[in-house]
């Protein structure tokens, strides 16, 4: 899955494809971010800005 522009999509939709990936490839949030190099401050804060939060224990924003 190309990432690579998350910074520009919109975060209600971003949220599905980081869950998705989250369920299926990748073990925790740092995974992710490290699979598909990305910033995890500016991922984090795009995310909290839509109210969506990594919850670490279901591996996926909510």
């Amino acid at each position: 899955m190309d990432l690579s522009n998350y910074l520009k999509m919109d975060p209600h939709l971003l949220v599905g494809l980081l869950n998705t990936e989250l369920r299926n490839h990748c073990d925790s949030l740092d995974d992710l971010v490290k699979t598909h190099d990305l910033d995890p401050e500016l991922l984090t804060d795009k995310m909290a800005a839509a109210d969506y939060h990594y919850q670490p224990g279901q591996n996926q924003f909510r």
